[in-house]
């Protein structure tokens, strides 16, 4: 038996800025998934919005989370550079949020991947992370969640 890590990231841009333009994300969802594909991860959902991505795939069973996550930012930051003279110092957050989702919550969680834009005009990007943390009874230092 394989058990399956079901796991949803989110990350920004560096300083949140609105730098992910729409007309790049089908292409930047795809050079996505193959980042994660070629480290073993079976890609379910992505969606970026101009300052953030949402990330929902399988975990390898031989990779370790930060390495999957350090892979897809450092790979699909390089690619952004390259696409765009305006995107040639594009840098991802340092860091990121990472909760893992049960096989029932699955479906839940890959429909609300796609409709970040009709979300976000309920709750902000930065609102979003807060009441993910509270729910999941986090601790966590505002300090060190934006940068």
């Amino acid at each position: 038996m394989n058990p399956k890590i079901y796991v949803h990231v989110v990350f920004s841009t560096k300083s949140r800025e609105r730098v992910l333009l729409s007309d790049l994300a089908s292409n930047l969802h795809d050079y996505m998934g193959g980042i994660l594909r070629d480290l073993g991860c079976a890609s379910i959902e992505i969606n970026t919005e101009p300052d953030h991505a949402h990330v929902l795939f399988v975990l390898s069973r031989t990779k370790q989370l930060s390495e999957v996550i350090g892979e897809l930012k450092r790979g699909s930051g390089v690619w952004l550079q390259a696409q765009r003279l305006e995107l040639r110092r594009f840098h991802w957050q340092n860091g990121y949020g990472a909760f893992s989702v049960s096989q029932s919550g699955i479906e839940e969680v890959r429909e609300y991947i796609p409709n970040q834009h009709e979300h976000h005009r309920k709750l902000s990007f930065q609102d979003e992370p807060r009441v993910k943390l509270r729910k999941y009874q986090i601790e966590f230092d505002e300090r060190y969640v934006w940068d």
